[in-house]
């Protein structure tokens, strides 16, 4: 195992953990900006209604996003098992 394929795998791991994070993140960056549209127009500045609608859409793109979340996840983790040399096993 060289440097370079080692630093590879981490780099691997840091896009995946972007792309993994992604989805659920601009859910709850869109809903919050939504959420903060609609409080400065009705001038209600309650703040259960900031963390309750971001809380159950995120919570919806998680069970939206899992099958795909779970295939990248498990096919990244096979290939780096797959790349693990024998003698370490």
């Amino acid at each position: 195992m060289t440097a370079e394929f080692v630093v590879g795998f981490g780099k691997e791991a840091l896009q995946l953990t972007l792309m993994l994070s992604l989805p659920l993140l601009l859910t709850g960056m869109a809903i919050g900006l939504l959420v903060s549209i609609f409080q400065a127009a009705t001038q209600i500045q309650e703040m259960t209604l900031i963390f309750v609608p971001k809380i159950l859409a995120v919570m919806a793109a998680l069970i939206f996003f899992a099958p795909w979340l779970l295939e990248i996840l498990t096919s990244y983790t096979t290939r780096l098992y797959m790349n693990i040399p024998i003698y370490l096993r």
